[in-house]
């Protein structure tokens, strides 16, 4: 059975050791979920697994039949979406390019013809008279219509380059599969469609995801980077939270009862040391040295603390929507998209609401409306009285200026902020220290998204718009979002693919569907048995 054994591994950048002497197997028929904080390490293990990056020391082996998702969305701009998905299975591919090679030259010798014959038998083996068709299908399942696979890629948009090159990670029955954040970019149904197929998949699974419900749903074991190592945990996400909590309280109370006990018999030994009791006091130094605590590193997970406060309430009616129309240019599908028809909506305070749908349908048109940075083609959006409204973009570096550093940025929304509030507000989005003082233009996505959330606690405004908001967090900051979300005593408008999460605070849904835009009062568990949606 097809396994990836790793012996002894340990990879440093500079002074930051990321793993020490790590030796772990994934096994066949297993799928594991490869977890820890931003920073841990997870897609430089990632590499180290995939062999695009060389361990400092240890060694790596895996199936010949490795498949990996690539990340160079611009990679294959000349080929055939179709064709992308079939170099999937690098031996099939390599046999086809050979066999229209022959095919093309103006006479076949022989020995080219016996060739043929080879090359025809390596097809059949590799099924590759269903390839196009099994190629579709995946397509498909993944949101990519017929009518885009024999297009070139590079005349399709960006987000769905990368369903194409997951499409062609999994195509091909690799025996392992390697899938960093296999999810982005792709809607609800479509994250549907991907557990199912990776919970039928027979090789062994490593994959990296900050969707909790989808690592719930398909692994059967964590892979989690903390402690400068792997441990490896049976069962689901949660699963593994529980007995890693469970783990370290038990040290813990280890550690406090040896502690007792050893505070007890270095008081003995000091009121008795110089004393007639000489076997006594031995004896208690030898279960002293007996009794060494267990080595608890200190853990490198890191969770923000995300609280918005509200300055002042908006009124009861925070926003009619009436009769709204609008269309925008879709250079994809050639026509006009129809974002909303005619829709109609009460928002009243303290609602919270996900904007649910496919890519591509409007959601983020619709959020660009709710702020004012468009304006609809029929009908209008009216805010009630004292609302202020907070944006986050999905391209998030938009609400954040250039050429300026995180301190001076969060300073410049409240200049009458006192410093020591500032430092807390950053701390509290894990920006410890001198990283006050980075260059804004230095961030990192999740760094970037914790900083506009710094921000909107400093403005505390009663309406929050957020597009995409768990874009480039980690398990543990969308945890924490998701709190924040449910205390939040303003209304919310959310964009979110995240199922956990919109289970967690919607209290509605605008849901883009094939009937429109629709108005779901309930929440997001409630919507999917009104749909009939699994």
């Amino acid at each position: 059975m097809a396994s990836i054994q790793v012996q002894s591994v340990t990879k440093a950048y500079g002074s930051k050791r990321l793993f020490e002497d790590v030796t772990v197997t994934f096994g066949h028929g297993r799928r594991f979920g490869l977890t820890g904080p931003n920073g841990a390490g997870k897609s430089t293990f990632m590499k180290i697994l995939s062999g695009e990056l060389e361990p400092d020391t240890g060694e790596v082996s895996r199936p010949e039949k490795t498949s990996v998702l690539k990340q160079d969305q611009f990679a294959f701009e000349e080929r055939r979406v179709l064709d992308v998905v079939l170099m999937g299975n690098k031996r099939l591919w390599a046999t086809i390019e050979e066999k229209e090679a022959l095919l093309a030259l103006p006479s076949i010798t022989d020995e080219q013809g016996e060739r043929l014959g080879e090359l025809e038998c390596v097809v059949s083996e590799e099924d590759g008279y269903t390839a196009e068709s099994d190629a579709a299908s995946l397509l498909a399942g993944l949101g990519i219509k017929e009518s885009f696979h024999e297009r070139k890629m590079k005349e399709i948009a960006g987000g769905l380059k990368l369903r194409v090159l997951l499409a062609q990670a999994l195509f091909g029955k690799p025996e392992a599969l390697l899938l960093d954040e296999p999810t982005n970019n792709l809607d609800l149904d479509s994250i549907r469609w991907l557990e199912k197929f990776l919970c039928s998949y027979e090789g062994v699974l490593v994959t990296i995801s900050h969707d909790r419900h989808f690592l719930n749903e398909i692994c059967t074991h964590i892979a989690d980077i903390d402690y400068n190592t792997i441990i490896i945990y049976s069962g689901s996400y949660d699963e593994m939270v529980m007995a890693k909590s469970q783990l370290r309280s038990r040290v813990e109370q280890e550690n406090s009862d040896r502690q007792k006990k050893i505070s007890q018999l270095q008081e003995f030994v000091a009121k008795f040391g110089a004393g007639t009791r000489a076997s006594q006091v031995q004896s208690r130094k030898k279960q002293i040295e007996k009794l060494q605590l267990s080595d608890l590193k200190k853990s490198n997970i890191e969770r923000p603390f995300i609280h918005v406060p509200v300055k002042r309430p908006s009124g009861k009616q925070t926003l009619t929507i009436e009769e709204l129309s609008k269309k925008w240019p879709n250079a994809d599908e050639g026509r006009d998209l129809i974002v909303a028809k005619g829709f109609n909506a009460l928002v009243t305070k303290g609602e919270k609401i996900a904007i649910v749908g496919s890519n591509g349908v409007g959601k983020t048109t619709l959020c660009k409306m709710l702020v004012g940075e468009l304006q609809p083609d029929e009908g209008k959006l009216s805010w009630g009285v004292n609302v202020s409204i907070g944006y986050l973009a999905q391209d998030h570096r938009d609400g954040i200026p250039a050429n300026t550093t995180v301190f001076d940025f969060l300073h410049s929304l409240d200049p009458q902020a006192h410093t020591q509030d500032i430092r807390g507000l950053l701390g509290k989005m894990l920006f410890k220290g001198d990283e006050g003082m980075k260059p804004t233009n230095a961030l990192s996505g999740g760094e970037a998204v914790r900083l506009i959330f710094a921000s909107l606690m400093l403005k505390q405004d009663n309406v929050l718009v957020l597009d995409e908001p768990t874009n480039h967090l980690d398990l543990e900051s969308i945890v924490a979002l998701g709190e924040a979300l449910v205390k939040y005593e303003g209304t919310a408008f959310v964009v979110s693919h995240d199922r956990d999460l919109i289970s967690r605070f919607a209290t509605r849904l605008f849901a883009f569907t094939d009937q429109g835009l629709v108005d779901f009062k309930g929440t997001y568990d409630d919507y999917l048995k009104a749909t009939n949606a699994t």
